[in-house]
Order: C-alpha cells, then sequence, then structure tokens
C-alpha cells in the first residue's frame, strides 16, 4: 500500500461526503473458487471467534485484494486490539467499465489509471480495453466526481455480501457495537453503503478516500439505527483518482479529516487516527 508521511490533517466541518473512488494497483491475484474471498482459513477463524471481543472488516480498493492488506493490522498495537478478528476479504474478479476508457498503463498509484500495474504488463491476459480485475462494484468513470453514472445494482449485491460476514461475527457472539468495518477508495464506497443500510448501530464505519456511490433515493432506505453509526471520513486534498471537490454533492453532511497534499492513498497519519478512533469506542482490555 502506498503510504506517505505528510502534513497535519484539516478538520474540516458539516461538509457533504465526497465522492472518490479505489487505489489502483494490481499484485498477483489468485482467482477464488467462491465470487468473494476471504484470508482466514477455518481453523484460524475457530479460534479467532472463540475469543474475539471485536471485528474489524477491511474492504480493499479496486484491483486489489484482501490478503495484500492484511499488514495494517500490525500498525494496532494498543491493548484493545489484543482480541481483535480481523477479516481482509477480496472482491471478485470482474470486468470493470472504466478500463474502456482506460488508454495508458502507468505504475503509480496517484495518476489516476484505471488499470495500474506492474513493468507496464497487466494481470488479466494484456487486454487494456475492458480488463478484468478485483472489483466489489461497476466503476463507469475515472475520477469520479458528483455526476459519475452509479452501479447501484452490483453495489447493492455487495452490501448484502458485507451483511452476511457482520451477521456471522454477531452469530457467533460479537457485540454490533463493537464491530468496525473500513475501506479504502471503492472499499470505502462500499463501506459507507453497508454501514448505513445495515439495520443494526455498528461500532463505525471508516471511509478512506471513498464516495457516495448511491442516489438520494437509497438514503430512504437508511434506519434511524443505523443513522447512530459514527461514520470517520479521511481523505487527501490532492486526490487526482476522487476528487476532493466532488464531496461537497453527497447527499449527507459529515465531519471529515483533510489531509494536504496527500493524493489518492493512505498514510500513516490517517492509520493511526484510525487506531486512536477505534480504540476509544472499543471495551478495555485491562
Amino acid at each position: 500500500m502506498h503510504q506517505l508521511l505528510l502534513t497535519r490533517p484539516i478538520a474540516i466541518f458539516s461538509l457533504a461526503l465526497l465522492l472518490s473512488t479505489t487505489i489502483f494497483f494490481i499484485p498477483v491475484f489468485l482467482h477464488p473458487k467462491n465470487p468473494y474471498s476471504s484470508s482466514s482459513s477455518p481453523s484460524q477463524e475457530q479460534q479467532s471467534m472463540a475469543a474475539a471481543r471485536s471485528f474489524v472488516l477491511w474492504l480493499h480498493g479496486l484491483g486489489d485484494s484482501g490478503p495484500a492488506n492484511e499488514p495494517i493490522k500490525t500498525l494496532f498495537t494498543a491493548p484493545e486490539f489484543r482480541t481483535t478478528k480481523w477479516s481482509f476479504p477480496s472482491a471478485p474478479i470482474s470486468p470493470v467499465s472504466c478500463n474502456y476508457k482506460s488508454a495508458v498503463v502507468v505504475d503509480v498509484v496517484e495518476d489516476g489509471c484505471c488499470i495500474v500495474c506492474r513493468n507496464g504488463m497487466t494481470d488479466y491476459g494484456g487486454e487494456l480495453y475492458g480488463a478484468k480485475m478485483p472489483s466489489w462494484f461497476d466503476i463507469h468513470e475515472i475520477p469520479v466526481t458528483a455526476d459519475s453514472p452509479k452501479d447501484e445494482s452490483g453495489l447493492l449485491k455487495a452490501v448484502r455480501h458485507v451483511h452476511t460476514m457482520i451477521d456471522k461475527e454477531i452469530a457467533a457472539g460479537i457485540n454490533p457495537e463493537n464491530i468496525f468495518v473500513c475501506g479504502f477508495s471503492q472499499g470505502g464506497a462500499l463501506t459507507l453503503s453497508s454501514v448505513l443500510l445495515y439495520p443494526k448501530t455498528l461500532g463505525g464505519g471508516a471511509v478512506f478516500s471513498g464516495w457516495v456511490p448511491f442516489n438520494s433515493s437509497i438514503m430512504e432506505q437508511i434506519s434511524p439505527d443505523a443513522k447512530r453509526t459514527p461514520i470517520l471520513w479521511l481523505h487527501g486534498m490532492a486526490d487526482p483518482t476522487v476528487l476532493f471537490e466532488a464531496g461537497q454533492a453527497g447527499p449527507l453532511s459529515l465531519n471529515k479529516l483533510a489531509y494536504p497534499g496527500l493524493g489518492h492513498s493512505i498514510n500513516n497519519k490517517e492509520l493511526q487516527y484510525l487506531e486512536s478512533w477505534i480504540k476509544t469506542r472499543l471495551p478495555s482490555s485491562s
């Protein structure tokens, strides 16, 4: 994951939700047997569920994978996370519409190209146009703006999958208010949708460089309990892929943290803030 150490964030209050999209780098992926895959083995799951008092679900960005993001959890060293279960699922591999419009393959995250490949090569058959990659739902154009087309049907399918994972942890005995959903870019957009459409109040949702991937009509489906779920919003002000200004057009009003000079990426300061934010909402481990 591309991480930078930059200046302090600026707190921005009562701004509409930012509109945004994903990190675009492609590691080497294994095609999962199921549309969605998890990086935990059954025995590991059974052991972690038995001891877990909280649950953090991390949703990656376009073209990424769950296992590639697992190092994130090593940064959360506070005692409150000793009994936290982490999950880093991978999105299914699907054609992505914005790839039809991409004309250049680049090898840096911030250039806003929908296909970013190592050594200038794609990992999906060498096809530049309409390339398939891990994707939670379809993205029609990059950069994502307030007026970008939305794939609500694909989004709602992905939301149902996230809800199934949350339901599983609640059935295993974890309090819903100790469950946190976090995501970057496309994963951040899915995070926002998943926590707002879940029927219960969760511990929180953290959106990194995300956007509002649904129209205002979906707002009517948000329950009173879901509206009480805290949402943390962090975004780089120099993001060329998910424009910072596009967030002004979102249907919700939230407090956000803006990071000057940060492009379409996550830096250590954001993750440190996330650790503190979740920690204050977790039961003490002492």
